[in-house]
């Protein structure tokens, strides 16, 4: 992209800039992902109540992460039958190898969902798991995603955080759900995470759920979903710039979350 700007005895001077990548991408973002990563939520969290009483929301976002990696797993792999060859093979490799590990992870000799697991770390600190229950339970029985909000209910803030998750696998482009899969997820993921763990109270299962989404998703995954940017974003200006859009609505959509429950704890 180039841009034409005045020099200083009044010459213009022509110079480049880069749209994509990255750096590009982790630009556009910094101030999104700083509201996240230096939310007041992480030094308020001092007791075992809090914390049952975040899991109660954060639940919400365990549940719609799989929401998003589904829509992503639809569009770069095949899950039609007959089978066809779709897409880049790296990409596939990526998407299938996530949904491996958070649908049926290996935790303790167990294979079990994330999710599933997050049930459990819940149950461990007396949070009371029944909400997020009934909300499943009423998709299974054919009710839409709005309904089962109401058999929950669902607080509002998750009800926000979901919306806008959803909005983004069901409507959004393939770089829109990757972006915000990528930068409001994997990337995140790791570094909120660490201030988690370090704000949180005695709780080994929350603990271990985490510790291993700190591992899975700093270590590899984050990189693999930058490269599938790259892919799927190529040298078009327009879509870097609508995946960046994405991904500041994801991370401000987990700073609102944030502050959501924060106010909660505030309340009580």
């Amino acid at each position: 992209m180039r841009v034409a700007q005045w020099g200083a005895e009044g010459d213009v001077v022509t110079t480049t800039t880069t749209v994509g990548g990255r750096g590009w991408l982790l630009d556009q973002v910094r101030a999104s992902r700083e509201r996240v990563m230096e939310h007041a939520l992480y030094s308020e969290m001092h007791t075992r109540e809090h914390l049952a009483h975040f899991m109660t929301r954060h639940v919400y976002a365990v549940w719609d992460f799989m929401s998003l990696l589904k829509a992503l797993q639809r569009r770069v792999t095949c899950v039609d039958v007959p089978w066809l060859p779709v897409g880049s093979p790296a990409a596939r490799r990526l998407v299938n190898a996530i949904v491996l590990d958070e649908e049926s992870d290996l935790v303790d000799g167990v294979i079990v969902s994330h999710f599933e697991l997050y049930l459990t770390a819940m149950q461990e600190v007396g949070a009371d798991t029944a909400p997020a229950t009934r909300f499943v339970e009423g998709l299974r029985a054919g009710a839409s995603v709005e309904a089962a909000m109401d058999l929950a209910p669902m607080p509002e803030a998750a009800r926000a955080f979901v919306r806008q998750t959803l909005a983004f696998a069901q409507h959004g482009s393939v770089y829109e759900v990757a972006a915000a899969f990528t930068l409001g997820r994997e990337d995140a993921i790791p570094d909120m995470f660490r201030r988690l763990l370090a704000a949180i109270p005695n709780a080994p299962r929350m603990a271990q759920y985490l510790e291993r989404h700190i591992a899975l998703d700093g270590d590899e995954h984050a990189d693999q979903g930058f490269a599938l940017l790259e892919a799927l974003c190529g040298e078009s200006e327009v879509r870097w710039r609508e995946a960046a859009h994405a991904a500041q609505r994801a991370l401000d959509a987990r700073a609102a979350l944030w502050s959501g429950i924060a106010e909660d704890f505030r309340r009580r």
